[in-house]
């Protein structure tokens, strides 16, 4: 992990990326998984803040054979850094988009087979194969085709029959080149397991049909990074790692002991202003913080424009020389004051670490989601690029 004394202070907040802690984690949920199970490395919403293109590549060099994305530009963005692993859409493609994902082995996914129906001949007009992945809704409520018996249960529920019979006719189009067959867990980083074992079950009756009718996908996946973890009869033909691979817990339900998870993110920013104030003093908007005793009010570079939500002000706090200093007054769009007269010997310049270590003092992602109601996954995902993202490699 990047320690403070690895910073130099800027004018600007920075997102320090280790890339050796994402090698690592991959590494670790690979390594609990089968040999011949294969691991696609999710690296949506650029990488969940951390750099898409960066840990795209520390992925592949960890063990990563996939890719997975959820918006065609993001496959794009990939595929013009030189990135030649094969990506998997799981967002909709849109009609002037295949072309495109064709030629540039992205594979898409459908969710029905009326957008299979559409995309097939929209292929066949141009003369080309799109490379699919069926998705398949057990239970999620979200995309894909659904096997959710609700009111049957076992393999042969008529909704189950439906969703083999849709899948039949997407494998039978022309122009598509059915490649796998996934469905995703709405609750497998519960300690409730209950849900997530239905649902693998619903699939599991589904692959038994298809296989009765003549049909076996190359490659079966559910696994997200916490079935990975706790659902090993999950794993399958691959498993999706998406927020473990950035050393992050997939909820608060889960078994930490198990893995050793290392957080690659870290956010730096430094003071840039200081100001000695007396007793009976506000700060920032709306006044709503006003100081009971003479104090130091330390102006940091980071705002809600930044990705440091509104939601920290007066509840918030950042390190300051391996000090807890409390956020004072509304976090603003562009700076955030806190307050630092029991930091021994503040200055001007001081490193300020908004999330991550100092030493032994540490702020977390979970921790900042505690505060703002919310989970690590929107923490670090809702970053703005305004912030320089800056990785460090693993050393050789």
């Amino acid at each position: 992990m990047i320690s403070a004394a690895d910073f130099v202070p800027s004018p600007q907040a920075i997102v320090a990326v280790d890339l050796a802690c994402i090698g690592h984690n991959l590494r670790v949920l690979k390594n609990a998984c089968p040999e011949t199970t294969r691991v696609m490395a999710v690296v949506k919403a650029n990488a969940y803040g951390h750099g898409a293109v960066a840990v795209a590549e520390q992925a592949l060099a960890s063990g990563a054979s996939y890719l997975a994305v959820a918006r065609l530009s993001e496959a794009a963005e990939l595929r013009q850094a030189g990135i030649a692993a094969p990506i998997l859409l799981f967002g909709d493609l849109h009609d002037d988009h295949v072309a495109y994902a064709a030629g540039h082995d992205i594979r898409i996914t459908i969710t029905s087979l009326s957008d299979a129906v559409r995309l097939s001949q929209k292929a066949a007009a141009l003369g080309i194969t799109l490379t699919a992945h069926v998705k398949v809704d057990t239970g999620m409520g979200r995309l894909g085709i659904c096997a959710d018996p609700l009111l049957h249960t076992g393999s042969s529920s008529a909704e189950l029959n439906r969703a083999a019979a849709d899948i039949l006719d997407i494998v039978g189009l022309d122009s598509l080149a059915v490649e796998g067959l996934y469905t995703h867990f709405a609750n497998a980083d519960s300690k409730d397991k209950r849900h997530a074992l239905r649902q693998l079950e619903i699939f599991a009756d589904l692959l038994a049909v298809l296989k009765h009718r003549g049909f076996e996908p190359e490659i079966r996946h559910a696994a997200n990074s916490a079935a990975a973890m706790e659902l090993p009869q999950a794993h399958l033909d691959m498993v999706r790692i998406g927020i473990a691979m950035y050393g992050l817990w997939p909820s608060e339900e889960m078994d930490k002991t198990a893995f050793s998870l290392k957080p690659a993110m870290a956010i730096h920013s430094a003071i840039i202003h200081l100001k000695q104030v007396p007793a009976g003093f506000s700060v920032s908007y709306g006044s709503i913080f006003t100081t009971t005793r003479p104090s130091l009010i330390a102006t940091i570079p980071i705002g809600y424009a930044d990705g440091y939500s509104r939601l920290l002000s007066a509840k918030g706090s950042m390190l300051v020389r391996s000090t807890e200093a409390p956020v004072v007054g509304r976090v603003c769009m562009d700076f955030t004051m806190i307050d630092v007269t029991d930091v021994p010997k503040a200055a001007l310049g001081d490193a300020v670490v908004v999330m991550g270590c100092q030493e032994d003092a540490c702020i977390t992602a979970d921790d900042i989601a505690r505060l703002t109601g919310t989970i690590n996954y929107e923490v670090v995902s809702a970053l703005t690029r305004r912030m320089p993202l800056r990785h460090y490699r693993p050393k050789e």
